[in-house]
């Protein structure tokens, strides 16, 4: 597996294995899972429906702790840190943008983007929410609730928020997976204009072949194991 010149990856996971559910129900979701991804990089995680993408995205956001092995995000090992030093991490260093994109209803667009950067201590949290948004083409839709959005105007809401806080590290689940065809090539245009810009770290999930293929590695998973890593 190729690493990045960086000295410290990116994301580097080492023997991580992840169970969920109970008892019986109980199902081994990723089995010794190693992987690293170097500062800058652009990866895309690709395999079928229940491989275990999308819960590798988790671990590697620290939105799911694995059972064994380690999971250390720009330096830092997520299994060191209680939640709210890992929300507190997580708030810092990585932006998320899911499928179904969680804006909060009963706030504006410029609320949704502004709220995490107060929590995270920006001064300038309105201000810089509304660059964001216009950014990604939204200025004029700032007072605007998400269901006055269309799909497509929430997910550039989502990126404007994933984005705001300037994190190194950006995670995308399936990002177009509610979207039309045109609506999602442009949400992923702006996903990786975000990418080079600001040289961001970059992972994406996705079933779309030809996305990943924008991506420099691709991950395959199978069975909750990476199958192979190949540049794209």
């Amino acid at each position: 597996m190729t690493n990045n010149s960086q000295a410290v990856p990116a994301i580097a996971i080492a023997g991580v294995n992840l169970s969920l559910g109970h008892g019986a129900a109980r199902v081994h979701i990723l089995k010794d899972i190693d992987l690293h991804i170097g500062t800058g990089e652009a990866i895309g995680l690709v395999g079928p429906s229940g491989s275990g993408k999308s819960t590798l995205l988790m671990v590697m956001a620290g939105l799911e702790r694995a059972d064994t092995g380690t999971v250390a995000v720009a330096g830092k090992n997520l299994s060191n840190l209680d939640e709210d030093a890992l929300a507190r991490f997580r708030g810092r260093h990585i932006g998320i943008v899911f499928q179904s994109f969680h804006l909060i209803p009963t706030m504006t667009a410029l609320e949704n983007v502004a709220v995490p950067l107060e929590l995270a201590g920006v001064a300038d949290a309105s201000v810089r929410a509304s660059e964001e948004l216009a950014a990604v083409g939204l200025s004029e839709r700032l007072d605007h609730y998400p269901a006055e959005l269309s799909g497509g105007e929430q997910q550039r809401v989502a990126v404007a928020r994933a984005l705001a806080p300037d994190p190194a590290i950006v995670v995308a689940d399936e990002p177009t997976g509610n979207l039309d065809e045109d609506t999602g090539k442009q949400i992923i245009d702006l996903l990786f204009a975000g990418h080079t810009r600001r040289k961001t770290t970059l992972v994406l999930v996705t079933h779309d072949a030809t996305l990943a293929a924008r991506c420099a590695r691709v991950v395959r998973l199978r069975s909750g194991r990476v199958d192979g890593v190949s540049a794209s």
